[in-house]
């Protein structure tokens, strides 16, 4: 595949070796900044990092706007349950994540670029940062200086308005203003809790346009200006062209990651890469993370591609898919779901924080089987009422998942209400990765223990 190859790259031999490697910023150069976006845009290539924006047209905004400096943002910080991706692309090809890098620091003339990865992220901080580093002596590279941040485990650090506020030095609570308005280190009315700019000296009164891309964007950058357009076209769809890289986990044989063509069936997708459900088992729900509408078992020949999600209400993400069986509750899955929405949303939005903690409370009493008619009702009302005056996405998320859920499997939420007991009692993880190896997925255990305020209960794991 183009991606993610068989074995790790472990040195800039190797990855000179490949049908890549320095050919992308060696076209780029030879091209120009503005004939490189144009080839960008040419290809097709939609963001990887869950919105599916046209890249070309993203680079395109960023380069023609006057006004500071220009600034890019590598988006590591992958938190959205359920997705392993960036951090697999991070340790198996991380010179052509870095390659596309340089390409779009090129294309945009970036003053400075930042990658932004969480903390706990090790592995994958030190095989970008020896990549960035090969890269530079290998005369591959442009001037342009690459700091890696290490940033904070909370959700919202991958929000692109919440991750400036972290290279910035504070806590990720999104902004109003995007990014390509109000960049990195621009002085403006609109920084998170400040009403004023900073005496700080890298502080300017203009809006420092800063644009934010996906590991796996970057990575198919260098393809598509290492073999083309056309080459790159020749996967996928008309209008989701190359591949996805994605992750499958829950009620499946061997969670795992790979890389499929775009336009790939759902169902193919989890046999292909989770190796199916358990035998016995049938699939029951999909949920491509936390940010979407459910897929049901009847949904599974859906296309997996942005207009194959779209045509079913849904949406494809970052193609992490969280796969449940037939012994699952829905009820119980969208009450975990929600929970993760409570606890990560900032409190920035009183209905979003305030919102999501009463619809976790009132799933819990669904789940519970000790719900009234009166508490599904205040539980569409609240529905109706999170998404107000939200200054990012994760309060429709809430939004989306729930409702999806309520409204895909009615007959489940009657039993519970009628026999006053979850009909398929049984708890499962979160699928919030720590690691994901040989087919074995590892959760963080210690978030069950994470409060409201971001801050953990004492006790172990």
């Amino acid at each position: 595949m183009r991606l993610l190859p068989q074995h790790p790259i472990e040195s800039i031999g190797d990855y000179l070796a490949t049908d890549v490697g320095g050919r992308g910023i060696a076209t780029a150069r030879r091209l120009g900044p503005a004939a490189t976006i144009e080839l960008i845009a040419a290809s097709g290539l939609r963001g990887r990092g869950g919105g599916g924006f046209p890249t070309g047209t993203k680079w395109a905004g960023i380069a023609r706007q006057q006004g500071g400096k220009r600034y890019l943002v590598c988006n590591g910080a992958e938190g959205e349950p359920g997705t392993f991706k960036d951090r697999a692309l991070l340790r198996a090809n991380p010179y052509q994540v870095a390659e596309g890098l340089m390409i779009a620091a090129f294309a945009i003339d970036a003053d400075a670029a930042y990658v932004c990865l969480k903390s706990g992220f090790e592995v994958e901080r030190n095989r970008i940062i020896r990549a960035v580093a090969e890269l530079q002596r290998a005369d591959l590279a442009v001037d342009c200086e690459v700091t890696v941040v290490a940033g904070p485990d909370e959700y919202l650090f991958g929000e692109e308005k919440a991750m400036l506020e972290v290279i910035e030095g504070k806590p990720p609570l999104p902004r109003w203003l995007p990014p390509y308005e109000h960049g990195l280190f621009a002085a403006s009315p609109q920084e998170g809790w400040e009403a004023t700019p900073h005496g700080d000296r890298q502080r300017t009164d203009e809006p420092n346009p800063t644009l934010v891309n996906n590991v796996e964007t970057f990575a198919n950058a260098t393809h598509i200006l290492a073999n083309g357009a056309t080459s790159f076209r020749s996967m996928g769809t008309e209008r989701s062209p190359g591949t996805i890289v994605a992750t499958v986990v829950g009620d499946v044989v061997a969670p795992d990651v790979g890389e499929v063509e775009m336009g790939t069936p759902l169902g193919a997708v989890i046999d292909v890469v989770g190796s199916g459900p358990s035998p016995g088992r049938r699939i029951k729900a999909v949920f491509s993370g936390v940010a979407n509408p459910v897929v049901t078992a009847d949904q599974l020949d859906v296309p997996v591609s942005y207009e194959g999600f779209e045509s079913i209400g849904s949406g494809m993400g970052s193609a992490g898919f969280i796969v449940y069986d037939d012994t699952a509750c829905m009820i119980g899955a969208a009450r975990r779901f929600s929970h993760f929405l409570s606890i990560e949303s900032c409190g920035q939005c009183p209905p979003c924080k305030l919102g999501s903690a009463e619809i976790t409370r009132l799933l819990d009493r669904v789940e519970r089987g000790r719900a009234t008619v009166a508490d599904v009702a205040a539980l569409a009302g609240w529905l109706d009422r999170v998404t107000d005056g939200s200054r990012c996405f994760l309060a429709t998320e809430e939004r989306r998942v729930v409702a999806s859920v309520l409204r895909s499997f009615p007959d489940e939420l009657a039993q519970h209400l009628d026999e006053g007991r979850c009909p398929l009692p049984g708890d499962r993880p979160m699928p919030k990765l720590v690691d994901l190896v040989e087919g074995r997925a590892s959760y963080d255990e210690s978030y069950r223990r994470k409060r409201p305020d971001w801050t953990y209960e004492p006790g172990e794991d």
